[in-house]
This record gives structure tokens, sequence and C-alpha cells, in this order.
């Protein structure tokens, strides 16, 4: 099939095909429209993973690192300064204050890159099961203690040993537990670094192995997407003696569509998955991470304690980083970016524009929202409800793309 094709953002490539110089024959630079559309695909799926996939797993590896030597940090300075730092009641001294309140802000940035990478929570992140082993919530209280109360569990403990506990056990509300105030209420609306004792010593070093194993996997991410030859030596050996090495490298992947070794067929295939991590992204947030709490009938434990980062108070930046990752993964993370957006609107600009103006509406819906959303638990409340409406028109709006790239 031959379709005229119209995008000029390509033009000048295209042009350049499809002439080949006076002296080509018609037959020589007979391009199809499928020809067409790969060739503009291609340099979409090369941004998507160089531009916004590899920074964004980089970022996140560099500062989840961070965050576990600083755990590491936290339980050497309890366990030096025991009389005050692990106790059955009382304050934690200075010194471990100050690193347990740097470690709740490297625990944000962090936060913050994991949650700029859930509109591609597929490839590494859903073949090697990253996604909930490090961001299953909530945290399985009574498994915790368990845990803690068993010295030849405990004795095993590492990162390495962490990463086989369940999921409830594991990740970034795992450690939010651990270096959080607990005081769920209107009095603060923004989290709080704890500042009370740790209760025995087992809980310092489970801190520390799940940050281990929080890191581990996140440098996992990178190196699957980026190569593992491409990262830092020290994150080879930290792969390396973890048995984390990825066995496939899905940057070269999708870059390279259509060739032997490649998961995906053709350029379009790429870039309809990019589409549909971001639909499926968009309906979590929308019907899951707030309808599913907002929406709980009074005294529906199970669905008031599934909010996202609800001792952080970080709930509702979740949710709007969440669609910031959609935004990156269809529009291309910096301005002028080869995207999936700029090829859609030369073939759909009604279809595009509808996903432009959604994404907008998304974002703005949760941004006039009452914050911190843990207070708002099954209050049913309208401006929450409105966010859910907004994320489920971008849903929608991305399915409508979705079906309008492969015409």
């Amino acid at each position: 099939m031959k379709r005229k094709f119209t995008y000029s953002l390509y033009l000048p490539l295209l042009t350049s095909l499809l002439l080949g110089g006076t002296a080509c024959s018609e037959k020589e630079t007979d391009f199809s429209w499928e020809e067409q559309r790969e060739t503009a695909l291609q340099s979409a799926a090369t941004a998507f993973v160089e531009n916004t996939v590899v920074p964004t797993y980089t970022s996140l590896a560099d500062a989840s690192l961070e965050l576990a030597e600083l755990c590491a940090q936290i339980e050497t300075s309890a366990l030096a300064n025991a009389s005050t730092d692990i106790a059955a009641s009382g304050s934690l001294s200075t010194a471990t204050q100050a690193l347990v309140e740097q470690a709740c802000e490297k625990w944000y940035e962090a936060r913050k890159q994991w949650e700029l990478s859930e509109a591609f929570l597929y490839g590494a992140a859903g073949d090697y099961n990253i996604d909930p082993h490090i961001d299953s919530w909530p945290l399985n209280a009574t498994d915790l203690q368990a845990l803690l109360d068993d010295p030849v569990r405990m004795g095993m403990m590492d990162a390495e040993y962490a990463a086989g506990l369940g999921y409830g056990l594991l990740g970034f509300h795992a450690i939010e537990y651990m270096l959080f105030d607990h005081q769920i209420d209107a009095s603060a609306t923004t989290g709080q670094a704890r500042n009370s004792s740790f209760s025995r010593k087992e809980e310092l070093v489970y801190l520390t192995a799940v940050a281990g194993d929080l890191a581990n996997q996140c440098v996992r991410l990178e190196a699957s997407w980026k190569g593992l030859s491409q990262v830092s030596s020290q994150k080879q050996t930290l792969l390396t003696e973890a048995e984390l090495e990825p066995s496939f490298n899905y940057g070269e992947s999708m870059k390279n569509a259509g060739k032997g070794g490649s998961k995906y067929k053709s350029y379009l295939e790429a870039a309809q998955e990019i589409i549909q991590g971001c639909s499926d992204i968009a309906d979590e947030v929308g019907n899951q991470k707030i309808g599913r709490p907002n929406e709980a009938a009074a005294g529906a434990s199970e669905d008031l304690s599934y909010i996202e980062s609800p001792y952080a108070k970080n709930s509702k930046v979740d949710f709007y980083d969440n669609i910031v990752s959609i935004r990156n993964a269809y529009l291309g993370t910096n301005v002028g970016d080869p995207s999936v957006s700029n090829y859609l609107a030369g073939i759909n600009p009604s279809a595009d524009t509808a996903v432009r103006n959604a994404i907008e509406a998304a974002l703005n819906a949760i941004e006039a929202a009452p914050a911190p959303f843990v207070n708002y638990a099954g209050t049913h409340n309208e401006q929450w409800k409105q966010a859910t409406a907004a994320c489920n028109a971008l849903k929608k709006a991305l399915d409508e793309a979705q079906s309008a790239i492969g015409q």
C-alpha cells in the first residue's frame, strides 16, 4: 500500500531517499509507505532509548547506590551510638539523625527517577520482575516482624539474601518504612525523617540489606538498556557478584528493530510498545494508584492501605511523575528529540493533538488535587476523582494513537 507521506520533520531525509539524484530511475526510488514509516520511526526509537530510557535508568542507579551507602552508614553510626540509637524508646543521636535525613532526601531523589521510568516497565523491568521487586506496597509489617525475630535468617541477611524475600519486604517502600516517621495525619504535609531510636540492631541490618538489593536491581536496569560493558567497573562488579548480569541488551534491541537478535520485527512494533507502556501506566495511575484508595468504602482497610509512599507523603508527586514519564516517552525528553509524537503528527494530527492535550490535562488535574494524598484516602474526594477521569481520558487517547500509528 502506498500513501502520501506528509511528515515535515523527516522530509529532507525522505526526499533524499526517495529522489536519490536526478539520474535514479523511478523503480530504484519507489519506496513503500511501510519503508518510509520505518525510516521515520527508527529515529524516534533511537532517541527514546538514548535520551529517555538510558539517562533515566542511569540517574536511578546512581541515586540508589548513594542511598544504599547512606543506609550502611546509618547502621555503622547507630551501632557506634547504640545507647541512644538502639533502644526501646528515645531519640537518635545527632550523627545518626543527620544520616537519616540525608537518606530520606536521597530516597526522594531515587524515587523520582523510578517514577519517571514507569512508562517503560516492559523490557528488563518486566522480564526480570524488577518492577514488583522494588515497588510493591504496602510493606508487610507482620512478615517483617517475623523476619527480624528469626536469628537464622537475620544471620544471613545481606543484599543478595534480601533479594529472595517476598515483595512485601523489599524495595522503596521497605526503605521508606524504616527511614520515615510513621505518623499519617494532617499535622504534616510532607514526610518527616524518623528521629526515634531503632528498636533493635536487626532493623539496621535489614535496612542496609534491602537498600543494597534496591541498588542492585536499579543498576541491572541501567546495564540492561545501556549494555553491561557500558556501565562503570564498580557497577559491573556489583552485578557480577550478585549474579545479576543482564542476559539481553534491550536498548540495542529497540534501536536495531527488524534485525537479527532484536525482539522487534519492525520499528512500528517498537513504537507501538512505547505507546502501550504509556497507556498501561495511565490506567494504573488513574484506576489503581488514585482510584482504588480514593473510592474505597469506609473501613475498607485493604484499599485504604493501598497507597504509594504514605510515610514519605510522596504519593501526589509519584502520580505526577508517572504522567511526566508518559510525556517523556511519547514526546521525547528533550526539545527537538525525534519521537513517536512527531511521526504521528505527520499522519494523523488529530490523534497526536488528542494525546498531547490529554497529557497536559492529566498533569493539571493531579496538580490541582489536594495533598498529601494519604490524608484523602477513602474520602471520595472530587478533585481526585477528576484526576482519575483525566488519566482515563489519557489512556483512551493513547489507545487511539496506538491504532492510528499502525494504519
